[in-house]
């Protein structure tokens, strides 16, 4: 088992966000691959191709707000395709809203790893990661 994860996805619309976050994993090698998505849609339409089954993220960093597909959408959707899907997905809902009914909502979702409010350090970040590496080695 590797100290790294292989791919991480980044869905979120904020171009800022996606450039510091691909920046810290790239100077910390935390990950290998970071594809990023601006919206729900684009990353459910190439989770839901069985070509790139073998393509999937270990984990996603997922925003609340954005067009086409907000984050609780794709949620929804992710609910249907999990099973069909070649690996489990940890999935961390990263933020800025701090409503409580969402904070509720996510803590309540099995699909939901943590519930993430932004702006985010580089000691959450890095204890993310850390998370979901010792989650990898305890299934093996």
């Amino acid at each position: 088992m590797s100290n790294t994860l292989q791919t991480v996805w980044i869905i979120d619309d904020d171009e800022i966000y996606k450039y510091g976050f691909r920046k810290f994993v790239t100077m910390k090698q935390l990950c290998g691959n970071v594809i990023d998505f601006s919206n729900g849609r684009d990353a459910m339409d190439y989770l839901s191709d069985p070509k790139n089954n073998e393509l999937l993220p270990d984990v996603i960093f997922l925003d609340i707000d954005m067009p086409q597909m907000d984050g609780w959408d794709f949620i929804e959707a992710f609910k249907s395709i999990k099973i069909r899907l070649s690996r489990k997905i940890s999935i961390f809902m990263v933020t800025s809203s701090i409503s409580y009914q969402d904070i509720v909502r996510a803590k309540n979702h099995s699909d939901i790893t943590e519930y993430v409010v932004k702006p985010v350090n580089s000691q959450q970040f890095s204890l993310v990661f850390t998370d979901v590496l010792s989650r990898q080695t305890a299934a093996f």
